[in-house]
């Protein structure tokens, strides 16, 4: 399928695919290539310093089955790039060239295989900036302007680069939610929209019933779920997602374990298990794919579990 002159694949009717799964983890399958990612600036920083690797993990997630590429802008802003060093311009072009290299990647292998792929602009929350954990707890003391300072302008610039959606993600409290729904909305792309669940509610502690609610009347959300959450939190939120907004829930956990943030490790049992892909999708998911510590592999056995699913 040839691009239209936007660069987008026709994400007007995205979900008419019936499912799409989505690929994995950014970070680990950098770290796997050898990427040293020990920085604030996580996998931000190779978009500046190796443009090309991030180009090869976009293809090989698309060579394992992917549908979709997330693209490597998760903790990427222009305040914590200008703080690494950049001008803001510079932070700003940098930020859109996590959607140009997922691009470039999605259309090689479009070309090579004739199949239908799409570039998701990661928008990560506030509080994976911070790179403290404070994604995992939400509640960073600042008022709705504020977040709406720091949201508005990086969803602009990302919009503008092209992608096919937003993957609004990680979102662990509804009062940031209720910053980003209207700013979403005005900006007319296409989004899926996840919290980061624990114990059946959100990581801020509100009620999955309530987080899901924000996402009901807006124009921009196409599905709703949930990611970097462990295995056994998905089938609750997934269900409630479908039952409060009416739309294909997206469903993509992390293997299970917890980051420690004072470590820099992941600590905990490996509870990732692809055929659990299938009760999801009969409660709802059409989105389905992994967060960190989710690989290619995974990716591969996840798209094989789906397969029957796709006729």
């Amino acid at each position: 399928m040839t691009p239209d002159p936007s660069g987008r694949s026709g994400c007007s009717d995205l979900l008419a695919e019936g499912l799409l799964v989505l690929d994995g983890g950014m970070s680990n399958a950098l770290e796997d290539r050898g990427a040293d990612l020990t920085d604030d600036l996580w996998t931000a920083r190779l978009l500046r310093d190796a443009p090309d690797e991030v180009v090869a993990v976009h293809r090989t997630y698309f060579e394992a089955g992917a549908d979709v590429a997330t693209t490597a802008s998760y903790q990427a802003s222009v305040p914590s790039l200008v703080a690494a060093g950049l001008g803001a311009a510079e932070a700003e072009s940098l930020i859109g060239t996590s959607v140009t290299l997922a691009r470039i990647a999605r259309d090689q292998v479009q070309r090579a295989s004739g199949r239908r792929l799409f570039v998701a602009a990661s928008v990560g929350p506030y509080g994976a900036v911070l790179a403290d954990g404070s994604e995992y707890r939400g509640d960073y003391g600042l008022d709705p302007a504020q977040l709406r300072d720091f949201h508005g302008p990086r969803l602009e610039v990302l919009a503008a680069a092209g992608p096919d959606l937003f993957a609004v993600e990680t979102v662990p409290d509804v009062r940031e939610a209720e910053v980003l729904v209207p700013l979403l909305d005005e900006i007319g792309l296409p989004a899926w929209f996840s919290y980061s669940v624990a114990d059946g509610r959100t990581r801020a502690g509100q009620s999955l019933e309530e987080a899901y609610a924000v996402l009901a009347g807006s124009s921009a959300v196409i599905a709703a779920g949930v990611n970097c959450s462990a295995p056994p939190e998905v089938s609750g939120a997934v269900r409630a997602a479908v039952a409060a907004t009416g739309r294909p829930a997206v469903a993509y956990p992390n293997r299970g374990e917890s980051w420690d943030s004072t470590t820099h490790t992941w600590q905990g049992a490996d509870l990732f298990d692809t055929a659990l892909a299938l009760t999801w999708y009969d409660e709802g998911a059409r989105l389905l794919g992994g967060c960190c510590r989710v690989g290619p592999r995974d990716i591969a056995g996840l798209a094989e579990v789906l397969a029957p699913r796709r006729t």
